[in-house]
């Protein structure tokens, strides 16, 4: 802190966007799986918020931003465009008791795991202000320490389920199984992201403050 004052923070994370036609059938498969269970049974992530997170940060002052973006540009100098698939649904931690309702992204190359370690290991400097963390969890060090150890699991979250009574975990579980196998399309990711996230009233606003390139073959 300057002066005794707080410093102002932005709440960032890193991540891989979308395509739009990406986007639009995961829509699709959102609002059929809305039709099928109890109304408010889930918080549904809306499209304008669907991406790939390889590392959420919280709280990051807001002077250290510019040194972020270098640190992520240094780190990701190497590393080569993704070309990814978004294919089937999924639980965590499993279909018994839900919490997150995702679909996986994976790489045949299985290298988005390789660009995520990378990304984690060049902002482990930037993480959370003391006092202003995202919750006890995040700040607490073993909180710290159970995410570090967490494998990392490419995907997109569908939505998210705070309560939940057996017999609607069944209903969403069933619901689920229908399309479970679904694609939901390919891509080549050939820079990530740097996003900032604002809670609102009507929900988080994402605005991306820089683009990191990866390599592209040619």
């Amino acid at each position: 802190m300057e002066n005794g004052r707080t410093p102002a923070v932005l709440r960032l994370f890193v991540a891989i966007s979308l395509p739009e036609e990406v986007k639009e059938r995961v829509e699709k498969a959102q609002q059929q799986l809305l039709r099928a269970v109890p109304k408010n049974l889930v918080r549904w992530t809306k499209r304008e918020q669907f991406h790939l997170t390889l590392k959420f940060l919280g709280n990051v002052a807001q002077t250290r931003v510019g040194e972020l973006i270098e640190a992520l540009r240094f780190a990701c100098r190497g590393a080569e465009a993704l070309r990814l698939r978004a294919e089937r649904i999924g639980f965590f931690p499993g279909a018994r008791v839900p919490r997150v309702l995702w679909i996986g992204v994976h790489d045949e190359k299985n290298a988005l795991p390789e660009v995520q370690r990378i990304v984690e290991a060049s902002v482990a400097n930037f993480g959370e202000i003391p006092g202003l963390a995202a919750g006890p969890a995040a700040s607490s060090p073993a909180g710290r320490q159970r995410s570090q150890e967490k494998a990392f699991t490419g995907h997109i979250t569908l939505g998210r389920i705070q309560r939940i009574r057996r017999s609607e975990a069944e209903s969403l579980s069933k619901a689920v199984s229908g399309i479970a196998e679904l694609f939901f399309g390919e891509w080549t990711a050939n820079h990530i992201e740097l996003i900032r996230s604002e809670l609102l009233s009507g929900g988080s606003r994402y605005t991306t403050l820089a683009e990191v390139p990866l390599l592209v073959k040619t």
